[in-house]
This record gives C-alpha cells, structure tokens and sequence, in this order.
C-alpha cells in the first residue's frame, strides 16, 4: 500500500495529557484526521476539568508530570462515575514493572512507551476505541 491515509478514521475526540508542550503539538499533528479532534492538556487537573466539561472517547495520559501526576489522575478518573468509563491509555517513559502493574491495577486501558511512535500509537488508539464501542454495544448474536 503506498500514499497516505489516516488511521485514526472514526470519529472521536482524544484528550492528549503531557506537559510536554511539543508532544501536545505532535499529539495535534499526528493523531487528528478530519474525524478525529485531538484536545490537549499540560497536566492531572487540567485534564480533569476538560473531561468533566466535554466528553472524550480516549485519553492518553502521561504519568510524570508536575502538580497531578498520571497515577492520581487515572486513580480520579476511575473513581468518578461520569468518567470511570472513559479508556485511558498511559503513555510514559517509565517502563518499570511498579509502574506498569500500578497503572492497570489503576484501571489503564493500555499502556505505551515513550519514545512515541506516532504511527504505531495511532493503530493503538484506534484498537482501543473500537473494542470500547464493540464492549458497549454488547455481544454480537448469531441471526438465524
């Protein structure tokens, strides 16, 4: 297959959550499609004000940040029943097994390195948020 195409083609809202101000950018260039909106946040508070006031299909979260780290704001966002179903993926530098096994005992989706790639995070995210919407339209039945 040769040319470009998006991978992220369903329509979706992400919140993107790093303070990193140039993984914000890339997250806007390299994930959104014309049906995909890519918000972005600098931080645990931030991102939990956005998602009380918009709702969001994916969130990617980073763990190291200042103020409201990502275990805290995972850890709020389960515990919250208007959010607790939201699909968080984690994407972080660390990738030791404490923090691995505290962010899915947290209630993570997914979890990713950084470096990111750009590509292979977009496939990610589009798993994610299929077999979200295939969980919650239920099981397929068989017609007869």
């Amino acid at each position: 297959m040769s040319g470009f195409f998006y991978v992220l083609d369903d329509e979706a809202r992400i919140l993107f959550v790093d303070d990193d101000p140039i993984l914000r950018e890339f997250a806007q260039v390299n994930l959104a499609s014309p049906n995909t909106t890519i918000d972005v946040t600098s931080g645990g508070a931030e991102a939990l004000q956005a998602l009380r006031a918009q709702a969001y299909d994916v969130v990617l979260l980073d763990l190291e940040m200042p103020g409201l780290d990502g275990f805290e704001t995972l850890t709020q966002i389960r515990a919250d029943p208007a959010l607790a179903h939201v699909p968080v993926i984690v994407q972080t530098g660390r990738e030791d097994v404490e923090a691995i096994d505290r962010c899915f005992r947290l209630g993570a989706t997914s979890f990713v390195m950084k470096p990111l790639n750009w590509r292979l995070l977009s496939y990610q995210v589009r798993y994610v948020l299929r077999a979200e919407r295939q969980a919650r339209a239920g099981p397929v039945r068989a017609v007869a």
